[in-house]
């Protein structure tokens, strides 16, 4: 099953957002929909960057994963340079667009 990865940085908490929830949340919306295979804060560039990696059956799916974090860590907090990236062996790449045929 392919390995996907959603990216994004992690800047104000909006009110009432404490901030050791946000990685736990950005984890219960992928979760939700997919197997989860690993989950991490850390500071890149002088910012917080929560990164949630997980498995699913294609990238339209995978693409439902990542939206779902990135709605869900927007709701907490302001976020940017969400991106989505699927393993193709050792290397992470953006998913294939939709529409193209393995």
């Amino acid at each position: 099953m392919p390995s996907y990865r959603i990216t994004a940085s992690v800047g104000l908490l909006r009110p009432g957002t404490s901030a050791p929830d946000v990685l736990p949340e950005a984890v219960a919306a992928a979760r939700a929909l997919a197997t989860v295979e690993a989950f991490d804060v850390g500071v890149v560039r002088g910012q917080a960057r929560v990164t949630v990696r997980f498995e699913v059956d294609h990238d339209t799916a995978a693409r439902r994963v990542g939206r779902a974090v990135l709605e869900r860590l927007d709701d907490l907090a302001e976020i940017a340079d969400g991106q989505l990236v699927r393993r193709y062996g050792n290397r992470w790449y953006p998913p294939r667009k939709p529409g193209h045929r393995d």
